[in-house]
């Protein structure tokens, strides 16, 4: 009996769960310099950065790494952005978990734009060499 009603919860979670899919003809790269970083407690760190949002142009990010978990390897961050295009101003808030894998600090992310998009990002940070590269996309 338990295996069956193991079964049907295994086959009802699988038919019930979602896909999030990275749409290679939406997907677009955004690279930044990293202008300025710096923390007021030792805990918690900010961080500025402008560069290139692919179809974005030319955008502004701030973010705020904090740890709630106490890890020494990860944490989470929010942040904010924002772009002109042309007369139009698009923002977005940004959410998401960095760890740190060797040298550099991996990011995932979901981000809220105000063009109506929900944006799947994921990349890598070099504090080093101050610079983020991300790969971005809409979510389907």
């Amino acid at each position: 009996m338990k295996k069956i009603v193991y079964l049907l919860f295994l086959i009802t979670s699988l038919a019930y769960s979602q896909d999030i899919k990275w749409d290679p003809a939406t997907t677009f790269d955004a690279v930044f310099d990293i202008d300025a970083v710096h923390t007021k407690d030792g805990v918690n760190y900010e961080l500025s950065a402008s560069g290139d949002a692919g179809p974005y142009g030319k955008a502004y990010l701030s973010y705020v790494f904090t740890n709630h978990n106490n890890s020494t390897t990860s944490g989470e961050f929010t942040g904010f952005a924002w772009t002109q295009m042309g007369e139009d101003i698009v923002k977005a808030t940004l959410q998401g978990v960095y760890k740190k894998e060797g040298k550099v600090f991996k990011m995932y992310s979901y981000d809220n734009v105000t063009d109506g998009n929900i944006m799947i990002v994921s990349g890598v940070v070099d504090f080093v060499a101050q610079t983020m590269k991300f790969e971005v996309s809409p979510l389907k």
